[in-house]
């Protein structure tokens, strides 16, 4: 009886296949990259969306205000921060209302329901929580560049949402850092899970502009007086109605607050403590590269690029310049701004929004930008120019 015989593959055969096998992954994986880098920017503006949804609520609300956490007559109560809640509180009887978080729920025994998460005013450290953003020499020094145009998931926002501050709608896909450090709460059924950060909270990735916030006339452009602290006008921390925005197409509302798209980099190493579990990711404007996800007043979403804003700024100054007066869209003349003798009256961004703690950086400050930030007419203003 005749056997069957069986040819097997050669060495050669086989290292045929593996190569086609490995050109097909080389060519297959930068695709699937791309495709799933572009569903996680899609799921950004899906965000971006809902929450503009939220803010058109709560304007509807309450006769087109945006968002706010501060009274609007603060300022007369006093001129600096301790002063005016220290006076506030005597003049009501009560403390000024705090940054809410959420209530509680029972988990492992040390929180109840009954437990409400916040920031109380009358801890002199947790004052410059609900103002839109602590200005240098204005504001306790740890709230400098903070505030509560980083906070949006708080409850008194978040109840236009889902009611839940650790809600996924407020994280953006890319922010691995923030993902990492809210994972644990995601299944909390509770309106805030205190995960153990720094603060008992993890901000959201998306951040408002604090420059929109406050009455237009603390950002004035320099034609009109210049910068103004928030303390020295009467309503300078009333809150802008939507329907100011002059601009609306042109001037962002919120935008993603770290550096997402096109990092090179996650955490800042000129962080000693960073937020998200000893993580402090780079922000927005860090890098030439960056373009955060933004959503803009008129209610559209796209991403604005750091060097889209820079060339921007540059256009309008010198149109403006030839006008006989010369600014640019975003204020470089605020306590942001460093105090270096040499620089002094210069307008050069040495402080800016922590611009000494960017990327691309050193002394050529290569990524010169504080757009969305520090906004000059903050509402009244554009963070890019049409053309």
């Amino acid at each position: 009886m005749k056997q069957k015989s069986f040819k097997g593959f050669t060495i050669i055969e086989l290292l045929v296949v593996v190569s086609i096998i490995a050109l097909l992954i080389g060519i297959l994986l930068p695709a699937i990259g791309k495709a799933r880098d572009q569903a996680k920017l899609t799921q950004s503006k899906t965000n971006l969306r809902n929450l503009g949804t939220a803010h058109a609520t709560y304007a509807s609300e309450w006769n087109d205000r945006q968002i706010t956490f501060v009274d609007d007559n603060i300022s007369r109560y006093g001129a600096d921060q301790t002063s005016a809640y220290a006076a506030y509180e005597e003049a009501l009887g009560m403390e000024h209302p705090g940054m809410v978080l959420g209530w509680g729920h029972v988990t492992e025994g040390h929180v109840s329901n009954g437990n409400l998460w916040g920031y109380w005013m009358r801890h002199p450290g947790n004052q410059g929580m609900c103002e839109p953003i602590g200005f240098p020499g204005y504001s306790q020094a740890h709230f400098e560049g903070f505030g509560s145009f980083r906070m949006a998931n708080c409850r008194q926002f978040s109840q236009y949402v889902s009611g839940k501050f650790y809600d996924p709608v407020f994280y953006a896909p890319k922010d691995k850092a923030a993902w990492t450090a809210i994972e644990e709460c995601l299944d909390n059924p509770a309106e805030f899970c205190d995960a153990g950060g720094p603060s008992d909270c993890y901000w959201t990735s998306y951040c408002l502009s604090p420059a929109a916030m406050f009455s237009p006339d603390v950002m004035r452009n320099e034609r009109d007086g210049g910068w103004q602290s928030p303390y020295a006008i009467n309503g300078g921390f009333r809150s802008p109605s939507m329907s100011q925005a002059q601009y609306p197409q042109l001037k962002t509302h919120m935008i993603e607050h770290h550096w997402l798209q096109g990092a090179r980099a996650e955490c800042n190493p000129a962080w000693v403590e960073g937020t998200f579990n000893g993580c402090e990711p780079y922000y927005f404007n860090a890098s030439r590269d960056s373009t955060p996800m933004s959503l803009f007043y008129d209610g559209h979403i796209e991403p604005i690029g750091v060097q889209e804003a820079m060339k921007s700024s540059a256009r309008n100054y010198a149109q403006t310049h030839e006008q006989g007066f010369g600014f640019h869209l975003w204020h470089r003349f605020t306590p942001f701004q460093g105090t270096d003798p040499e620089q002094a009256g210069s307008g050069w961004p040495e402080g800016g929004y922590f611009m000494d703690m960017i990327y691309d950086g050193g002394s050529s400050y290569d990524a010169i930008t504080s757009f969305h930030i520090l906004t000059t007419d903050g509402i009244l203003g554009r963070d890019k120019t049409g053309g």
